[in-house]
């Protein structure tokens, strides 16, 4: 099975080699959204560990933020809430490159109607 279109083009979608400007820009946010991710749930683990093992051992089960030990919290809680607003995030901003990239095409106009056709 190819994934040759009847004119020979390559009509395949890879993650890894993007065809246009436009998909480049959506690897580069996913990148950014992945890279967040990480380096939230790595950097607030690594953060707990040191601060556990090496400054302030017994504050962290003293500190307690919305009830709960604040390295409980921020693993139970804010990690959660950090994945859906990184998600919010990437919705939006492909809704916004979305809608820019077919603001001239016929899908916004009504149909039958040409472009000067149409009132404002």
């Amino acid at each position: 099975m190819s994934d040759q279109g009847e004119g020979g083009h390559n009509r395949g979608i890879n993650l890894f080699r993007p065809q246009t400007d436009a998909m480049r820009g959506e690897i580069r946010v996913i990148a950014l959204i992945m890279a967040a991710w990480l380096l939230a749930v790595l950097g607030s683990q690594l953060a707990v560990w040191y601060l556990e093992n090496n400054i302030i051992e017994y504050w962290l089960s003293e500190i307690i933020f919305c009830n709960l030990p604040l390295h409980f919290w921020i693993s139970g809680q804010f990690l959660p809430l950090w994945f859906i607003l990184l998600g919010v995030l990437f919705n939006l901003w492909m809704d916004r490159h979305e809608s820019r990239k077919f603001a001239g095409t016929i899908r916004y106009r009504a149909t039958g109607r040409r472009k000067e056709e149409q009132q404002p």
